[in-house]
């Protein structure tokens, strides 16, 4: 990450709530297309998350604490805050005098955009300011969140609205589709469950290529960190939902690359 600064835009995406066993399933029938061309060797990487649900997730990525291998470490992390007695920061780790990555990036020249989904951004309460508020700019109505079946659309619709043309880029998307309620993307479902969050994630890869278009076509390469924030139980052990501690909460999909200006 230290060497990309200033020659690179970066795009941090997360697939809010996407577990890693419905992505991995989905990627090995071939029901994501876009996301087999996009990733490292057409694979998710296993990875572990640091916390089980959206709001305290955040906060952890943006202080530079992203998913963790699920291999025995130490695992160099790409950027971290300065932070006496780290054992996870290595040559190659961009470190930042900020608190949070967002306040380092525009230190260094950076433009940061926040597109938010899920009701921790949706700017409607104090609390849903505090993640948006570290941006230049953030982004969010009703049509971005979690009960419009076409919100990546609205959201996609957004960001080529504002991306700048000029200085270096930092955009952040919450993309809420996989969130409950998703049972709409499944027609005839009449709950929620693994399919209809599978069905939600394949409405997100139909509509990708737009997003890695538009973060490729300002003449920069642009080096891409796509992630679920945590996973959701849906029955599992009895469990539903999130904020517990559970495997299919903790265990997320994981993908970094760098796409090259116009690859899309």
């Amino acid at each position: 990450m230290k060497s990309l600064l200033g020659s690179h835009d970066l795009l941090f995406v997360t697939l809010d709530t996407l577990r890693y066993d419905v992505a991995a399933e989905l990627l090995a029938a071939g029901r994501t297309p876009n996301l087999a061309r996009a990733l490292p060797g057409g694979a998710w990487e296993r990875r572990h998350t640091p916390a089980s649900f959206t709001y305290a997730a955040h906060h952890a990525f943006f202080g530079g604490f992203l998913p963790t291998p699920v291999r025995p470490g130490p695992h160099e992390r790409a950027f971290a805050a300065r932070f006496p007695g780290s054992s996870t920061i290595g040559p190659d780790t961009w470190v930042f005098e900020a608190p949070d990555v967002v306040t380092g990036l525009r230190a260094e020249g950076y433009h940061t955009i926040c597109l938010g989904g899920v009701g921790f951004f949706a700017m409607t309460s104090p609390q849903g300011r505090v993640l948006p508020a570290l941006f230049d700019e953030a982004h969010w109505t009703p049509a971005f969140g979690v009960t419009n079946p076409a919100c990546f659309e609205a959201q996609l619709d957004r960001l080529a609205e504002v991306m700048p043309r000029d200085e270096p880029l930092f955009t952040f998307v919450n993309i809420a589709a996989m969130h409950q309620p998703n049972r709409h993307y499944l027609p005839g479902a009449a709950q929620d469950g693994p399919a209809s969050h599978g069905a939600a994630l394949e409405y997100v890869d139909a509509h990708l290529p737009t997003l890695l278009r538009l973060v490729t076509s300002r003449g920069r390469p642009c080096r891409v960190i796509l992630c679920s924030d945590h996973g959701t139980a849906y029955g599992e052990d009895g469990h539903t939902g999130h904020r517990i501690a559970h495997e299919v909460v903790w265990t997320v999909p994981y993908a970094e690359f760098t796409l090259e200006a116009g690859a899309w």
